[in-house]
């Protein structure tokens, strides 16, 4: 096994011994979304989110930081690949909150070949990212350890949809079509800098817990949701939100390249002038 994966398996704390199975797909799925949270603290603290392996290896594993999708799916895809697996990202756009024309391709999400079977992966949609991957099929609800989803088709390109409650909500559309890593330095400079963009004023995390449950952040909202509940924390100011990143969503904070401060934290909230507690 290369050092490489090595770390990797450190980092999400499985054990295991590795194949191209789906079994490894799905157990390697489930640990990377508890172990390695989605967050965008790179883009609230103005960096330059890199794309290149050795950045986001040293950045979600080595620094044990979490990212977001391009970073996510991308250290996901290299992980799947060195093992062996059929796999390469496709690029989706963000429906979830009904923007009133087609957005651009902002997700990455990956598409893996199994015995000649198409699945879709995501391990970086925040707080209603895929839990576990899911067979390429058209109506077909599928059920995850953190929920039920569905594919559909829109023409010639699929929408992934969750159940809420008692209807389904639609997350994002994406084409099967080749992407090339210009695209996904687009999409992501797209997310990182344009001025509308949420990230770039809302801080955003998530950590999933292995029997179904999640943690959330919003700004200095801290949520742990349990089988359709919530139980809500407001947090009274950026020390208790720093000290939150690192001891319930285990974010590394003291690395020279990939860490951060209080202060700088700090700074940051204050100037999105958020309500704290």
């Amino acid at each position: 096994m290369t050092p490489f994966l090595t770390a990797y398996l450190a980092r999400i704390g499985w054990k295991h011994t590795p194949d191209a199975s789906v079994e490894t797909l799905r157990a390697l799925h489930l640990h990377h979304n508890c172990a390695v949270p989605f967050e965008n603290i790179d883009v609230i603290l103005r960096r330059e989110i890199e794309l290149t392996d050795e950045a986001i290896f040293h950045k979600l594993v080595v620094a044990r930081r979490g990212g977001y999708c391009f970073e996510q799916n991308g250290l996901f895809e290299r992980v799947l690949k060195e093992l062996g697996f059929d796999v390469r990202s496709l690029l989706g756009r963000v429906l979830l909150a009904s923007p009133p024309q087609m957005p651009p391709r902002t997700h990455r999400i990956l598409l893996v070949m199994l015995a000649g079977e198409p699945w879709i992966a995501d391990v970086g949609f925040g707080g209603q990212t895929l839990t576990a991957p899911i067979r390429l099929r058209a109506d077909e609800e599928q059920q995850t350890p953190h929920g039920i989803y569905r594919l559909q088709r829109a023409g010639e390109d699929w929408q992934l949809q969750f159940r809420h409650h008692d209807s389904w909500q639609t997350m994002y559309q994406f084409e099967l079509t080749r992407q090339y890593f210009a695209d996904f330095v687009m999409g992501n400079f797209h997310s990182a800098h344009w001025p509308a963009s949420h990230f770039r004023h809302h801080l955003l995390v998530c950590r999933h817990l292995p029997e179904g449950e999640k943690l959330t952040l919003n700004n200095f909202l801290f949520t742990h949701w349990r089988q359709g509940e919530k139980e809500e924390t407001q947090l009274p100011n950026a020390t208790a939100l720093y000290e939150t990143l690192q001891t319930r969503f285990n974010l590394g904070v003291s690395d020279a390249k990939s860490g951060f401060s209080l202060e700088q934290l700090e700074r940051v909230m204050n100037s999105f002038g958020v309500a704290q507690g």
